[in-house]
């Protein structure tokens, strides 16, 4: 494995594994691409590799075979983009789209981590000259152990709590809005925000939540958060809401299922594809629908109940560990076709 030292660090050693740090690797995006271009195929012949996988999404690499991985929607979603407008933002998107469109009709396999993915991509980019699979990520154990905390119930609002980056597409605003007018209408509710920030998303939050919720009663932004301390937004949680319109694999929407969250989810992108039938859904771009469906979970005590179990035996079926099996026995296979393919008479 190529990668920077810091990454390299957080790796448990393994007989199987030789750890390679280059310098490059810890410069900027166009140096480490220069490198993937030009010296990874020289590197991975030298070291008698077999196959080169590249997760990123992005191979220029002449090494042959390679394979890629599709982990990043927002360069395929038109509406998505347009949601940026003239900015650096969407320039890198645009640009990331050309780069990713390039390595998966060239690579000799490319991983989706849904079957949406995979459908969304076969539209935009057209058809690919290699293999494919769905190969869905798995998830961290510890949200499988998460408790709700023991709380007084009397008066106290239940507990909403959207952990995401604070951007344009996870429409924090909306949310936002949709809780405020529902404690102002009576419903004891109280939302949590959980998250880093894009700065000109952040800014219009915080314009919506001035005019909503001036004092702050019933929404709260809490900033970020490390991720090891994530389950703990879950067990102080009731509810757990996420509102993304474009998403390829939604982990954190796997975390609240798998913490036992009952769930007010989007109806976009992959999300029914993976909470099936264990969440009430709305249209994150629809402060009247957001409302209705926590207005559903908010008032029918056992319908939370239920929902909190079928996500979590829903998410039972990702795990880190089949994510492994099937990835590695995906690139064994891209890797024993390419073999095979050489060793064919005038091949």
């Amino acid at each position: 494995m190529w990668a920077p030292r810091s990454t390299l660090d957080q790796l448990e050693d393994r007989p199987w594994l030789s750890k390679r740090a280059d310098a490059v690797l810890e410069s900027n995006s166009l140096r480490r691409s220069l490198w993937q271009r030009f010296e990874l195929g020289p590197l991975a012949r030298r070291n008698g590799c077999s196959l080169v996988f590249a997760p990123g999404g992005v191979a220029t690499t002449t090494f042959r075979p390679v394979v890629t991985m599709c982990r990043n929607m927002l360069p395929f979603e038109p509406k998505e983009l347009r949601r940026f407008g003239l900015s650096a933002q969407t320039a890198r998107l645009m640009i990331l789209r050309l780069a990713q469109a390039r390595s998966f009709r060239q690579a000799s396999g490319v991983i989706f981590l849904t079957a949406y993915a995979r459908s969304v991509i076969a539209d935009r980019v057209g058809p690919i000259s290699g293999v494919d699979a769905v190969v869905p990520h798995g998830i961290d154990g510890r949200f499988f152990e998460v408790q709700p905390e023991e709380r007084s119930t009397g008066e106290r609002p239940l507990e909403i709590v959207y952990v995401s980056i604070v951007d344009h597409y996870k429409h924090q605003d909306a949310v936002s809005e949709a809780v405020a007018r529902l404690a102002a209408a009576g419903a004891p509710v109280h939302l949590t925000l959980v998250g880093p920030a894009y700065a000109p998303a952040l800014r219009r939050l915080r314009r919506t939540l001035a005019r909503v919720d001036p004092e702050g009663r019933c929404v709260e932004y809490a900033g970020p958060m490390e991720y090891k301390d994530i389950h703990a937004a879950y067990a102080r949680a009731d509810i757990g809401l996420f509102a993304s319109s474009c998403e390829n694999m939604p982990n954190i929407l796997l975390e609240k299922m798998a913490a036992g969250l009952p769930i007010a989810c989007s109806n976009r992108g992959p999300m029914p594809e993976i909470l099936g039938d264990a969440g009430v859904y709305f249209d994150p771009e629809s402060v009247d629908g957001i409302m209705v469906s926590l207005m559903t979970l908010i008032g029918d005590p056992s319908l939370r109940n239920r929902l909190a179990g079928d996500a979590r035996r829903r998410a039972s079926q990702y795990s880190w560990g089949l994510c492994a099996e099937q990835t590695f026995a995906f690139l064994a296979r891209v890797a024993d076709t390419a073999e095979r393919g050489r060793g064919e008479p005038g091949s």
